[in-house]
């Protein structure tokens, strides 16, 4: 049974729901291709890519307080593994103490990202918590992969599309639903994007110390749907960050004065720093992907390379997309025919218009209509 959420400036209500995972075999796949969903995220990862170009890790911008308080949430289910240490056992790795985290974060979830959302928006808790919840690995088999990595993307797109952020937040523009690239503009990418960017890196290190502490599997086929048995994503971002005034070439990511003097300033040196800490031997051999990365020119080749193989090597496979939720903010909705799929234009930073400081507008609307 749904439940009424308040929609922005007094529209008809939005019916947030709890999702449920809808591709139900191979033959769903041309649903998910053709679905808003995919062609939001594709768009959300290409716009987040344009704008964290030439930015850094360390950079000081103020922080928003919705994510303030998602980063909070983040440390507490740190201090959740810190009270929940590895037993002894057999099996050297599945550490069976994963569930018991598991368990603790998911009776303590819905009341922390409940406390995040406004209060206009606490009806959404139950439909974000799902893809909160799912995006820390799977208890029962104590194995995490891209598609958990891709539960959290779209809980931060979740985050966009029901206009979580306040006026306050200093929000230069509205954002339309669906309409990641064309409504959008440069500046406001480029504040909430950042944010988001802190945030994810946040993410990604909580979910290393889960796989680290608790000896967690790669899912999938020993992760051959990564680029370090885990992550991809990261990958992605981390080469857009490089695709303008990069310190470094592509080649010398690989370099030990390149990854230690990079490794707290650019997402894509700390994965690599991250593989040389937990992987032994020569990096062409346990990371071969990624080594052949290396003789690629130009970063934002790279970038939009990634973004082509995550496509097709996560995106499109079927034991990924199984484990998907749909609900009523990401829908397995048909896109408009003619509908392109978004193509990061990389390489560049967006010219900048001086102009008077706009009004902030409210939060983003939904449509009309019953959702999923």
């Amino acid at each position: 049974m749904s439940e009424s959420g308040a929609a922005a400036d007094g529209e008809s209500k939005r019916e947030f729901v709890v999702p449920e995972k809808l591709i139900k075999s191979p033959t769903d796949m041309e649903l998910w291709r053709m679905s808003e969903c995919y062609y939001d995220l594709l768009g959300f990862i290409s716009s987040m890519s344009v704008a964290l170009q030439g930015t850094r890790n360390s950079q000081e911008v103020s922080v928003p307080p919705i994510v303030e308080k998602l980063m909070k949430v983040l440390d507490r289910l740190e201090q959740l593994a810190i009270e929940t240490p590895p037993i002894d056992q057999p099996a050297r790795f599945g550490n069976v103490a994963f569930k018991s985290w598991f368990q603790k974060m998911q009776s303590e979830s819905m009341q922390l990202i409940g406390d995040v959302l406004p209060d206009t928006l606490k009806e959404a808790t139950k439909e974000l918590n799902v893809y909160f919840v799912d995006c820390f690995g799977n208890p029962t088999r104590i194995d995490y992969g891209t598609g958990h990595e891709l539960a959290f993307i779209m809980f931060l797109m979740c985050l966009f599309k029901i206009g979580a952020f306040e006026r306050k937040d200093e929000v230069a523009v509205g954002l339309k639903v669906n309409q990641w690239n064309k409504t959008v503009k440069k500046t406001y990418f480029k504040y909430l994007f950042h944010h988001h960017s802190q945030l994810f890196q946040k993410y990604i290190i909580l979910a290393r110390k889960l796989q680290v502490t608790y000896r967690m599997e790669p899912a999938g086929s020993h992760g051959v749907w990564s680029l370090d048995d885990f992550q991809f994503v990261p990958f992605i971002w981390g080469s857009a960050q490089l695709a303008v005034n990069s310190p470094i070439e592509p080649a010398q990511f690989v370099e030990e004065k390149s990854i230690a003097k990079y490794k707290k300033e650019l997402m894509f040196v700390s994965c690599i720093d991250y593989i040389q800490q937990v992987k032994t031997g020569h990096f062409a051999e346990h990371s071969n992907q990624l080594w052949s990365i290396s003789a690629v020119p130009q970063w934002s080749k790279i970038c939009t390379g990634l973004i082509k193989m995550y496509q097709k090597e996560v995106l499109s496979k079927f034991p990924v997309i199984q484990h998907v939720y749909f609900g009523s903010i990401l829908t397995l909705k048909t896109v408009k025919p003619g509908t392109m799929l978004p193509n990061p234009r990389l390489g560049m930073i967006p010219r900048q218009h001086a102009a008077a400081p706009a009004p902030v507008p409210a939060p983003p609307k939904f449509p009309g209509g019953d959702g999923m």
